[in-house]
């Protein structure tokens, strides 16, 4: 978890992209991992857990990538709010990483 936000943080340091335009790749993936969450509910298939938790990943990345980029262009004025939404998207993603390395270690 460490590397991967390091890493993120530091690609968005190092280019000085704005990394606005996730805005709706943020959006959809909110609503697309709700749905497959809610489905995980009612259906048992074997691979969507795993789905799910890769899901989160890449949405978690992309959330620092944005939230990251918006603190140092200017964009989030509240530094409360923003050190939040990081410690929420590092702990979806230390979350999400744990429940793939438990999938893969189990033998059943």
């Amino acid at each position: 978890t460490a590397l991967v936000f390091g890493g993120l943080s530091a690609y968005v340091l190092i280019t000085r992209k704005d990394m606005s335009f996730l805005g709706g790749f943020i959006t959809a993936g909110f609503f697309v991992l709700l749905g497959a969450t809610l489905a995980s509910m009612f259906f048992q298939i074997s691979g969507l857990q795993l789905a799910i938790s890769a899901g989160f990943v890449l949405f978690s990345s992309v959330c620092i990538l944005f939230h990251t980029s918006a603190i140092i262009h200017g964009g989030e004025r509240n530094y409360i709010m923003a050190t939040i939404s990081l410690y929420v998207s590092i702990y979806n993603l230390f979350i999400s990483l744990l429940q793939i390395f438990g999938i893969m270690s189990r033998d059943d």
